[in-house]
């Protein structure tokens, strides 16, 4: 049972800025659309919604970026990754010669 509920609550934590990072896709679309859409139209003078828009390009970027993040270091972690990526490790000391 309890390995259910961790691994319900590791899904909840990928989801939840999944729906993040669609939902500010939404945003910037809807406000690139706008723009655009009211260029075809005479009445409306088209102006663009920079508050929508950097606000969801926010969400996306924040939210892509915490799932990229978190599949990097576990793949890192599992030893997925290529060599230039994987944790530099300090080599050992070399032995030293003594004169005795």
């Amino acid at each position: 049972m309890k390995l259910t509920i961790q691994r319900l609550i590791a899904i909840t934590l990928l989801v939840v800025p999944g729906i993040v990072a669609c939902f500010g896709f939404l945003k910037v679309k809807d406000s690139l659309f706008d723009y655009w859409s009211a260029f075809g139209n005479e009445t409306i003078q088209p102006s663009f919604e920079w508050g929508k828009f950097i606000i969801g390009l926010i969400m996306f970027v924040a939210g892509a970026g915490f799932i990229a993040g978190w599949t990097f270091f576990r793949d890192r972690k599992r030893n997925y990754v290529a060599s230039r990526f994987k944790e530099k490790r300090n080599k050992p000391p070399k032995p030293t010669k003594s004169n005795s």
